[in-house]
């Protein structure tokens, strides 16, 4: 463990002194993610598209991405969106408990290290200006930032910011989806020449990953590859960004 993020670590441990947490996956008191809860995760792996990552009968391409291939080189969820995952998120977003941001990164970053991909920078998926404002930080960014500590990566949290307002992506069908995100993303500087790790929370469709995608490699990016804590299967009904 490098010292920045030993020193990250530190600080959330000294505050679990200060102010004993619950877990946040079953609100069970003593400790931030309790080992019921982590042996009940659904870590997504098996047989996978080599693209966006939904889970399918053989190896190769999915159906969709062979129809329209995403902008992003590939993405990979770490769970499935269902509980205890499902409960750790929605309380860091909803709840206002920012501490599982650094939980989910500790429990998610042997997985990411297992991808090898090589990565230079990590990028979270900003917020439109209203939604910050309501919330008043990025959950992704929560994540992505102990995450980056971990993994000894560069973190951008303004590498990509929004050029528009968008509606929330719950609901909407795929093409509703992609139309929402389109041209909603530009880059920072310095992504010229650079292999970057994109995040979000939740992934579906990937029409957001994918349009982010596309702002940086118009910035000059290498490659971008696409990352979120859980993905939300066909079968869960679910239609979250």
């Amino acid at each position: 463990m490098n010292w920045k993020y030993a020193s990250y670590r530190s600080f959330w441990n000294m505050l679990d002194l200060l102010f004993p947490p619950v877990c946040g996956g079953c609100d069970k008191p003593g400790h931030r993610w309790c080992v019921d809860c982590q042996n009940r995760v659904d870590v997504l792996n098996g047989i996978l598209c080599e693209v966006c990552g939904l889970p399918q009968d053989k190896p190769g391409m999915c159906g969709s991405c062979l129809a329209e291939r995403p902008h992003f080189r590939e993405l990979r969820a770490w769970a499935v969106f269902s509980d205890p995952v499902q409960s750790a998120l929605h309380r860091l977003k909803y709840r206002r408990d920012v501490s599982m941001g650094d939980m989910l990164a500790s429990e998610m970053a042997p997985f990411v290290q297992g991808l090898n991909w090589q990565i230079d920078i990590v990028i979270p998926i900003p917020l439109g200006r209203q939604r910050f404002r309501e919330r008043g930080y990025n959950q992704v960014g929560m994540i992505a930032k102990p995450l980056a500590l971990a993994l000894g990566m560069r973190y951008a949290p303004k590498g990509l910011v929004r050029r528009k307002e968008t509606r929330s992506q719950v609901g909407l069908t795929k093409a509703e989806r992609k139309t929402n995100v389109q041209n909603a993303f530009q880059a920072g500087m310095g992504m010229h020449g650079k292999s970057i790790l994109i995040m979000d929370d939740v992934s579906t469709t990937g029409s957001t990953l994918s349009a982010g995608a596309v702002a940086l490699y118009s910035a000059g990016a290498r490659d971008v590859y696409a990352l979120t804590v859980a993905r939300a299967l066909p079968q869960h009904g679910l239609m979250h960004a």
